[in-house]
């Protein structure tokens, strides 16, 4: 059975792409320019995710730890992702019911800058084993969220969102 949570996901392809079928256990809040959530689809433009957002997670313990990715399963194009996925960023060390200005920045944050069709960018959640267990990618480029989870020991993710860009004309941008 299907949840009305992980719905969006299979439509939009994240679970297929990015992510295999899973059970979400907390629910994850994305807030980018503290006003602007995250919702599955929704579309924004670049310019309004410059900075990192601020990335609460809504349930857990302070005993347990997390990992936050955000990547793009469609890079350098929706029609042909040979770039696929590209890692935009990675905080780890969360504790639950915290957000990730209290985690350890791994990977610094990239803002998306899609140049050809829609692009999706994917938040995911894994829970960790211990704090400090999770080893650094060797790089942004072709990294694969499934296999990063498998080499961290982190299993099936704990929840997931994600929203579309495109690049912006100068039109769009007004």
């Amino acid at each position: 059975m299907v949840s009305r949570i992980t719905e969006p996901l299979i439509v939009g392809g994240v679970i297929g792409d990015v992510l295999d079928v899973f059970t979400p256990t907390l629910k994850l809040n994305v807030i980018y320019n503290s006003n602007n959530h995250i919702r599955n689809g929704l579309e924004i433009m670049p310019s309004a995710v410059m900075a990192p957002p601020q990335v609460q997670l809504m349930g857990g313990d302070l005993h347990t730890f997390f990992t936050l990715i955000m990547t793009d399963p469609d890079a350098p194009s929706p029609s042909d992702p040979t770039g696929r996925e590209y890692l935009h960023w990675m905080v780890t060390d969360i504790p639950g019911s915290k957000s990730n200005s209290f985690g350890c920045e791994m990977v610094g944050y990239e803002n998306p800058r899609p140049m050809v069709g829609i692009h999706r960018y994917v938040f995911v959640l894994f829970k960790q084993n211990r704090k400090g267990s999770v080893e650094p990618p060797p790089s942004r480029c072709h990294f694969n969220t499934r296999q990063f989870a498998e080499r961290n020991g982190l299993g099936l993710p704990v929840a997931a969102v994600y929203f579309n860009a495109q690049r912006e004309t100068a039109y769009r941008r007004r």
